[in-house]
């Protein structure tokens, strides 16, 4: 087994592991696919085809990165909600995710953010509202992420098979 081999079996798993991260939080997400990337297009071998690759992947992660924060930030500023239930939500997903194996991540998230939004509201109709108002946008945010950053996979995928080719 060569060592351009090796990069792309590496990079690969790395691909694999930025896109599981677009949906869950803990682990890495489009930033590593974006090195990944990088990292097939120095040491993969593929030469020129790998740049382009890099340059087409790239898109994709910046564009799935900025409608992320865009789609989710317009959406909880429409709503009047802070950035500090958020932040809770996702403090709370955390501490979850250890405590219930597998759906305490949104099961923590969720909750954190209905409390912290019933702290500020003081009325559990309203913190309702608005929780469930954040929990949309920011699914809403990780779906045109994790949809972008598959487009970037398939990208490495067609490049990877085209090296092989060629």
């Amino acid at each position: 087994m060569n060592s351009e081999t090796v990069v792309s079996i590496l990079c690969g798993v790395a691909i694999l592991v930025g896109v599981a991260g677009t949906i869950i939080p803990v682990l890495p997400g489009s930033f590593l696919i974006g090195l990944s990337l990088l990292a097939w297009a120095i040491w993969g071998g593929a030469g020129v085809l790998g740049w382009v690759v890099f340059a087409v992947g790239m898109v994709f992660v910046v564009a799935g990165m900025s409608a992320s924060a865009v789609l989710t930030g317009r959406k909880l500023k429409q709503h009047g909600i802070p950035s500090r239930s958020v932040v809770v939500g996702l403090v709370a997903g955390v501490i979850g995710m250890f405590i219930i194996p597998f759906v305490g991540l949104f099961v923590g998230f969720a909750a954190g953010l209905l409390l912290s939004e019933l702290r500020r509201t003081r009325k559990i109709h309203t913190a309702t509202t608005t929780s469930w108002a954040a929990l949309k946008a920011t699914g809403l945010g990780m779906l045109a992420e994790f949809g972008l950053a598959c487009l970037a996979a398939s990208t490495w995928v067609i490049g990877l098979w085209v090296a092989a080719v060629t």
